[in-house]
């Protein structure tokens, strides 16, 4: 599973993505999911001017081949309970949709990198 900034690297191609992270990525050998969660904060900072995204953000999903992962109730009542100090509501809801799903997160945040429960891929 894509954190979002991963999930925006990818598409632009951003240099920050690691040849690690880009090849598991691009490996068809991997199912690569995108909670329903990125999308949402994607679209919040489209709508804000903060990204410079051209069509919605449900179209980047889909033309990356990216699997989407809507949010269920267990997904949500996790991440309100998650023993762990991170406060941002975007980034608990993807650990608790990877912990529940037992997906890998692809990410390059210092704060989720603290949270071991949830395996994790160093995306820079």
């Amino acid at each position: 599973m894509l954190d979002t900034h991963v999930v925006l690297w990818w598409d632009s191609v951003d240099e920050r993505l690691s040849t690690r992270a880009r090849n598991m990525i691009a490996d068809p050998d991997n199912q690569i999911f995108v909670s329903a969660a990125s999308i949402w904060e994607i679209s919040i900072k489209h709508a804000k001017g903060k990204l410079g995204l051209t069509g919605s953000p449900a179209a980047l999903i889909a033309r990356n081949g990216f699997a989407p992962l809507p949010i269920t109730p267990e997904d949500a009542e996790l991440a309100g309970a998650l023993a762990w100090s991170h406060t941002d509501p975007f980034d608990r809801m993807l650990v608790a949709q990877a912990q529940i799903s037992g997906l890998v997160l692809v990410h390059a945040d210092g704060v989720i990198e603290t949270y071991k429960p949830v395996p994790q891929i160093w995306a820079r």
